[in-house]
């Protein structure tokens, strides 16, 4: 096994789905395939007008042809493994280059460097694991601060990062972490469904990070399959007393046993409000399956 990097651009030509899949010619197959069962890093290249660099990281569980394209093959992403970075990480910084596997012997950037699968230490894992996954006191869950519970919380978090990047990319708490901060920063810290945009007096916003299609039920720690939603409205949602339609308007369950105050959260325009950036948006294909498997028409 060997972990790697996967270069993948949001206007790809290839048939990829970072979640699922990763489309790739033969000349890749040797070093594709060293990866199964470890873990890789994609990496949107500098050329594209506004790139993540190294934006998530994924467990890849087979390799195979694919069955739609000759001379195609397919890296299968593990159910559940992938995950957004909270913090994109540039190809260099103050530092140098952050995979500096890239180097040659006299300190430049090599070759290696355009080719769209390639190998990836464990130092440079790690490194750019731990550039990407920050950990912020702002984004932690929201409880009471004289909560013991919180401090403990604190230092299982920081001892699972020194100890164990893998263990610590598979644990629950710190997915959910950084499925929040990503999601609670796409959306402003704003409820996408009333508006409102609070801040407590120790500065951390009042929204949740909820998930359109729950990873219990086979969906992604990615923002699109996410919502910035205030704690109750988070509740209707999960309980499938609000929806959103696939142009984002607003849906009541005609079940719902008070309509006129539901109506009363909502924000006036009567459609969800979301990131600006497009990738980021909730996906048609969650928001089908919260209507079909969640929402109480």
């Amino acid at each position: 096994m060997a972990k790697g990097v996967f270069v993948h651009r949001s206007d790809s030509i290839y048939a990829d789905s970072p979640t699922e899949h990763y489309q790739f010619p033969r000349q890749y197959l040797g070093r594709a395939s060293a990866c199964v069962g470890d873990w890789i890093i994609y990496y949107e290249p500098r050329k594209v007008p506004v790139s993540r660099g190294y934006f998530a990281t994924a467990k890849i569980a087979k390799v195979m042809p694919d069955p739609t394209a000759d001379g195609m093959f397919l890296a299968l992403i593990e159910p559940g493994s992938y995950l957004d970075f909270s913090m994109p990480v540039p190809f260099s910084n103050l530092s140098g280059v952050v995979e500096q596997g890239l180097l040659n012997n006299t300190g430049k950037i090599s070759g290696r460097a355009q080719s769209a699968v390639r190998q990836l230490s464990d130092d440079d894992f790690n490194r750019i694991i731990l550039l990407g996954t920050p950990d912020e006191e702002n984004f932690l869950p929201r409880v009471d601060e004289h909560d013991a519970m919180l401090q403990e919380e604190r230092t299982t978090f920081q001892f699972e990062m020194i100890r164990d990047r893998i263990a610590y990319l598979q644990s629950r708490a710190v997915r959910d972490r950084l499925f929040r901060r990503r999601v609670v920063k796409a959306y402003d810290a704003r409820c996408a469904i009333t508006g409102l945009k609070l801040i407590n007096g120790g500065g951390r916003a009042e929204v949740e990070a909820a998930h359109i299609r729950p990873v219990e039920r086979s969906g992604p720690d990615t923002v699109n399959n996410g919502l910035a939603l205030s704690g109750t409205v988070h509740w209707m949602f999960d309980r499938g007393l609000i929806s959103l339609a696939d142009d984002l308007e607003i849906l009541i369950s005609r079940q719902a046993n008070d309509m006129d105050g539901i109506r009363s959260l909502i924000n006036p325009s009567g459609f969800a409000r979301t990131p600006e950036r497009s990738l980021d948006r909730p996906h048609p294909f969650f928001l089908q399956w919260h209507r079909e498997h969640c929402f109480k028409s």
